[in-house]
């Protein structure tokens, strides 16, 4: 019996379709590259995440410095308040300070006020001198000290500090300052001693800088 054409036909057909029909199956899907670029940049990277958290983070110890601060200016006002309300502090500051009233009170003349007065701005004239033009001199020879500079400013702030508590304290307690004659005086006798006293340190001071450039 012979064999049907058609049948024969679709056979073959179906032999030559059978592999592409099983590559398409088992074989790689091909995706669009517009789409496999859009799913790319859809995917959260480590990078980003790791900066994130990095932010999220608070900076530890910033506030370190401030708060111990805050601290010790608490605990300073704590202990200033114990002793204030302390008696035994009481009793020795007013004992301490009515020595002082009392002095005050036995010297408070015009007198005494005048030699204050002159002793004060005998200070301010001899370490005014002595920062401006002594240690100018001093360099001038190759020695300088930064000791002497200190206690020169030294005395000039509590030579002029004393000035004007003098200044206050005659006002108040003497006729010192309603004298010109008096304030005039003392003001001259003070200058003049405070531009002797300046040539005796600075000589002072010329020979010290010499003695340690010869011992050097």
């Amino acid at each position: 019996m012979p064999f049907p054409k058609t049948l024969s036909a679709t056979l073959a057909a179906l032999f030559l379709l059978a592999p592409a029909i099983v590559v398409a199956n088992d074989g790689p899907t091909l995706v669009d590259p517009a789409e496999a670029v859009a799913s790319e940049d859809e995917q959260p990277t480590d990078e980003e995440g790791t900066t994130d958290g990095n932010a999220a983070e608070p900076e530890a110890g910033s506030t370190t410095t401030d708060e111990v601060v805050k601290k010790a200016n608490e605990k300073a006002k704590q202990v200033a308040k114990e002793v204030d309300e302390s008696e035994t502090a009481k009793e020795a500051s007013a004992g301490l300070l009515q020595a002082i009233y009392d002095l005050a009170e036995a010297m408070s003349f015009s007198a005494f006020h005048w030699v204050a007065f002159t002793i004060m701005a005998t200070g301010v004239v001899s370490f005014a001198l002595q920062l401006v033009l002594g240690k100018l001199v001093v360099l001038a020879t190759g020695g300088f000290s930064l000791t002497a500079i200190l206690a020169d400013a030294l005395g000039l702030v509590v030579s002029l500090v004393g000035l004007v508590l003098t200044t206050q304290a005659a006002a108040e307690n003497s006729e010192f300052t309603q004298s010109p004659a008096a304030v005039l005086s003392a003001t001259l006798v003070g200058v003049v001693a405070g531009f002797l006293f300046y040539l005796w340190g600075q000589r002072q001071e010329i020979e010290a800088a010499r003695g340690r450039s010869k011992a050097r």
